[in-house]
């Protein structure tokens, strides 16, 4: 794996959901632009109880920083394009509001 660093916009809203044993987690996507300019999507799955309580105050279209190990994959649209995304397993989250709030403080 790679740790890495993605920041983008978030593309829906993020889901709890809960594992075999009832233990919840998060995903969400995140909308990164690449070097090239195309948007390239990022599944983010989170465990911490911390990055899924920071996770659950996030809505859809909002800027966000996450921090984690990152898997490259590729999926094919509906045209038969193949499409490069990443797999993320967040260990932070980091939205502009809270940018704001560390500012103020």
């Amino acid at each position: 794996m790679i740790d890495g660093l993605i920041s983008g916009r978030l593309y829906g809203g993020p889901e709890r959901r809960l594992d075999k044993v009832g233990k919840p987690y998060m995903v969400a996507k995140v909308r990164a632009p690449s070097a090239e300019g195309e948007m390239l999507f990022v599944n983010v799955i989170a465990f911490d109880d911390d990055v899924c309580m920071a996770m659950e105050q996030l809505h859809d279209g909002e800027s966000i920083s996450v921090a984690g190990s990152v898997t490259p994959k590729v999926w094919t649209d509906k045209q038969g394009n193949v499409r490069p995304a990443l797999d993320m397993v967040a260990h932070r989250v980091m939205s502009a509001r809270d940018a704001c709030q560390t500012q103020t403080n």
